[in-house]
């Protein structure tokens, strides 16, 4: 194999720099808990052994480069006394020669490609960073800025050979491969030709052959990834790459592609570092397949589905089509399961669900919601007929005999059909409308399908009595609240209540809030009647404190129209100084929506939120796509994690997983944990062996009036658990 020409000793070793201690890591970062993930991020397998130093300002970094050297450099473009490229100048001034990787949001990639050609060494999107690529990145950049200073120094100095620098890039743990300006290959150390199948005594010319593919596929595809302004000068490989070694067997590889400037000038060729990650990459894809599918069926599960129905959704009208969701509920399964056991129970859960992808098309999607329950995509219909004909199929598949085990088993199903525009504009409300109309069915004797009820809008005349009858019940007082307490799942004690609002109409009776926060919401009502729950909590609140009850937490549902109110934040002030509850007290229950499509004054509220001093949690944690960078950002103090995780609890392996890792990514951002809708012993064991904090849900009470609410909160700690 060719070797380097250049060569002579270089002042430290990169070898023992890269592997004798602890990488020392500084992160200049404004905000902490930026820096927190980061650092636990940094304690993921394969992340290297990091010791992190966190600054909050360039005055801070200065005066800590002045006094200490570090290995590596995270810096933040955004910082109060230092933005941008200036930021970049200065860092590289204070700390020259020590590699630089920046951390930059989602609208300002191209200020971190020009920061490339300031001499940063990578850029990482804080919304997009993972473990993986954070531990990729630091690892790069210290074999990059190795690599290339000691093939600097031995351009610049004119020697023909270097065996301190072939034992240094020998020693090195990844590939490594060096070119001239013509693309020619000038090294590869062992990992390289070992990696590409080459032996010792292979001619020198077949492993520069393969790893120049490399460098042409990498300049085709690398540069599509990173931007055409960054002058080549960092390329990362293609995601998905794949190097095919001499015995034609193709392994997976990660890596990038620099440029050699010896003395500044015109490029001397490229350094290439890269590794096998064929394992990682296959771990990955075992892990995302298991994210987005169902364990016993291999189905889609409702994450995969709802992106599903989204996308649908948003081609429908270019392609002037309909978009269809069923929701299916099999009949007298219970009964299948208690007589002839689970195991029993989950193959004709398998049968079931072959006949049905058997039923639609390859474009359209057949997901297991949980336990019985399947929901199924139908995308690109001409008209409703075309729905109806697909339910009579699956009718009709379903109720034929399934032979499972030497039982002849035989079924059906109840199915709820909803079709969009007509019965909803979004996943959870064609989903929701597909459930209630799967209940018509099962009311009108099973073995049947029904379309939505939901499916003719209703009239504007409709639409305003309901407006009116609203109304009326607000000035009326016909609404009241109930409590449903928070628990601490080791003890059981009552450590807060979560207040939810009642409508009793005279003539109807209870109404859902399903019914009428819509509404609500529609007609610019959720407003007064937020403030009125509001005040009522806060007041009941203060009437517990001053009967020396013990203090606890009082959490209310803050819809996202009242958030984005110019004058929420100082009406809830208001309302907390006059009931004297204090605000560390008050918890507000987010949307995830609201966090992923936070407007800049939404975060201003937000921000007056936190400097009041109020708790802000996250609702439905595990069901939707808050971010970790959104969670730290907005300085959330609790996640509840929705009950539809907590259901499948000893039925379902992939939720329980995502219970138990939001658990664990709670618990190491110091956030409470609150588990929503326990309903059995098995659920509560599973959750306090997890170390969850809180739970709430039947098995320790139903949402009751303040009277009994009193009377729990006087009641043993323990009075709350089962035996």
């Amino acid at each position: 194999m060719n070797k380097l020409k250049p060569g002579s000793a270089i002042e430290r070793d990169p070898v023992k720099a890269s592997t004798d201690h602890r990488l020392k890591l500084l992160v200049i970062e404004d905000s902490k808990g930026d820096a927190r993930l980061l650092q636990e991020m940094l304690k993921h397998p394969g992340a290297p052994a990091t010791q992190l130093i966190h600054v909050s300002s360039m005055r801070e970094a200065e005066a800590y480069l002045g006094k200490f050297n570090v290995d590596l450099i995270l810096l933040d473009l955004g910082l109060p006394d230092a933005q941008g490229l200036a930021a970049v100048r200065i860092t590289r001034a204070a700390a020259p020669g020590v590699p630089l990787i920046v951390l930059t949001g989602l609208d300002d990639e191209r200020l971190a490609v020009q920061a490339l050609q300031e001499g940063a060494r990578d850029y990482l999107v804080k919304d997009e960073i993972t473990p993986r690529g954070l531990a990729r990145a630091l690892r790069y950049a210290i074999q990059r800025e190795l690599i290339e200073e000691a093939i600097h120094r031995e351009i610049e100095r004119g020697n023909n050979r270097s065996e301190r620098l072939e034992t240094t890039l020998q020693a090195i743990g990844d590939a490594v491969v060096c070119t001239d300006e013509q693309g020619k290959v000038t090294f590869s150390n062992a990992v390289a030709e070992q990696m590409a199948g080459f032996g010792a005594t292979t001619p020198s010319t077949l492993p520069a052959t393969e790893i120049v593919r490399m460098i042409a596929a990498s300049r085709q595809a690398g540069a599509k990834e990173n931007t055409e302004d960054n002058g080549e000068k960092i390329r990362h490989l293609p995601a998905n790459y794949t190097l095919r070694r001499q015995d034609g067997r193709d392994i997976a590889v990660e890596g990038c592609i620099s440029k050699i400037n010896p003395g500044g000038g015109e490029a001397g060729g490229n350094v290439i570092v890269f590794r096998d990650v064929s394992q990682a990459r296959e771990a990955a894809n075992r892990t995302r397949h298991s994210a987005y599918h169902d364990f016993l069926t291999g189905l889609p599960n409702r994450m995969l589905l709802n992106d599903r129905i989204t996308q649908a959704i948003s081609m429908a009208p270019r392609r002037g089509k309909k978009v269809a969701v069923f929701f299916l509920d099999l009949d007298g399964f219970k009964a299948v399961n208690d007589s002839l056991g689970h195991a029993i129970g989950d193959e004709l859960l398998q049968s079931v669900a072959a006949r049905l992808v058997k039923c639609v098309r390859g474009s359209d999607t057949v997901s297991r919601q949980g336990g019985d329950e399947f929901v199924v995509l139908l995308t690109e219909m001409r008209d409703t007929e075309d729905a109806a004909i697909t339910a009579r199929r699956m009718l009709r598949s379903i109720a034929d005999v399934h032979r499972i085990g030497g039982h002849e088993l035989y079924i059906s199903v109840s199915i709820g059909i909803s079709v969009y525009p007509d019965a909803g504009a979004d996943a959870e409300m064609l989903i929701k409308n597909a459930d209630a109309a799967m209940y018509k069915a099962k009311k009108s004797g099973r073995n049947s399908f029904q379309f939505s009820g939901a499916a003719q809008k209703p009239h504007a005349e409709e639409r305003q009595i309901g407006e009116e009858t609203l109304r009326d019940a607000l000035k009326k007082g016909e609404f009241s609240l109930v409590y449903q307490p928070r628990v601490n799942i080791s003890t059981g004690a009552v450590t807060g209540a979560e207040a939810l609002i009642r409508w009793t109409h005279p003539l109807r009776g209870s109404i859902y809030p399903g019914q009428f926060i819509p509404l609500a919401e529609g007609c610019g009502l959720i407003k007064p009647m937020g403030n009125w729950v509001l005040r009522e909590a806060c007041r009941q609140a203060s009437n517990w404190r001053d009967a020396g009850l013990p203090p606890m937490t009082i959490s209310v549902n803050a819809s996202a129209i009242e958030i984005r109110g110019d004058d929420f934040a100082e009406s809830l002030a208001g309302i907390l100084q006059n009931s004297g509850i204090p605000p560390a007290n008050f918890e507000l229950d987010l949307s995830q929506r609201l966090l992923i499509n936070c407007s800049a004054p939404t975060a201003e509220t937000l921000r007056k939120l936190r400097d009041l001093g109020v708790r802000l949690a996250v609702d439905d944690f595990g069901t939707g796509y808050a971010s970790l960078s959104s969670i730290t950002k907005y300085n959330i103090d609790t996640i509840k994690i929705d009950r539809s995780l907590i259901s499948q609890i000893g039925k379902c392996e992939s939720d329980a997983a995502l219970v138990t890792g939001s658990i664990g990514l709670a618990r190491s951002l110091n956030l409470m944990v609150v588990a929503e809708g326990v309903e059995s012993r098995e659920q509560a064991n599973f959750l306090i062996a997890n170390h969850c904090n809180e739970g709430q849900g039947y098995y320790f009470s139903r949402p009751v009036g303040a009277d009994a609410f009193t009377r729990l909160l006087r009641a043993p700690a323990a009075a709350l658990v089962e035996v």
